[in-house]
């Protein structure tokens, strides 16, 4: 299973924004985008870096979404391939799919810190979807179909401590979650206004179009 290994805190200062791939570490001062941090990209030539091309802006939307769902480059080309056969919006349809990976609705739901740690439990079978375990991160979820923990996980001290951490965390308009169960449901396909990650799709089809 491909997957970056490098540090990922280089990643969020070179897209100069936190992307939220440490988990907690994300909310405290020891985050590489907080206050009294570098301001400027990673490498020696970091500081020299001034004006943006348009082909740079489109490069860098596409590479702050890879980076936010953990994918690498032949991950994300398939998945815009497959957001080209759909009908409607190319962008629109690119998230949606991005959404609807089983490593980031574990995330969504507040089962896991980062979605790194979601595609880690995921892995490592704790997950089940309409009742049959499923450990492939990629998973694509469809409405209707009902994600709960195993029953020999949920009493693991890992899944309490990050559910109350969590606890605060809203699941999106597409998943109808019941924290007294533990058990989650998609109701719906992910719209656009439903996804809060800050990064202009359009940018990415303008990439991969040319």
């Amino acid at each position: 299973m491909a997957r970056y290994t490098g540090a990922v805190c280089r990643l969020c200062r070179r897209e100069n924004q936190k992307l939220f791939l440490k988990g907690d570490r994300c909310y405290s001062d020891k985050c590489a985008c907080g206050e009294n941090r570098r301001p400027y990209p990673p490498g020696q030539h970091g500081q020299g870096r001034t004006k943006t091309s348009e082909y740079g802006l489109q490069l860098r939307e596409k590479q702050k979404a890879k980076r936010y769902y953990g994918l690498l480059e032949s991950q994300f080309r398939g998945y815009y391939q497959m957001a080209v056969r759909r009908r409607g919006k190319t962008g629109e349809n690119l998230l949606a799919i991005l959404e609807s990976r089983l490593d980031n609705v574990v995330y969504r739901l507040g089962f896991a810190m980062s979605r790194a740690e979601a595609r880690q439990l995921v892995t490592h079978g704790h997950f089940m979807i309409n009742g049959r375990k499923v450990n492939i991160p990629s998973f694509l979820v469809k409405p209707g179909m009902v994600i709960t923990i195993k029953d020999k996980s949920r009493g693991l001290s890992k899944f309490k401590s990050v559910i109350e951490a969590n606890a605060f965390r809203q699941p999106p308009k597409w998943l109808e979650y019941d924290a007294t169960s533990l058990v989650a449901k998609v109701i719906a396909v992910p719209e656009r206004e439903d996804i809060d990650l800050p990064v202009e799709e359009q940018l990415i089809v303008e990439h991969y179009s040319k």
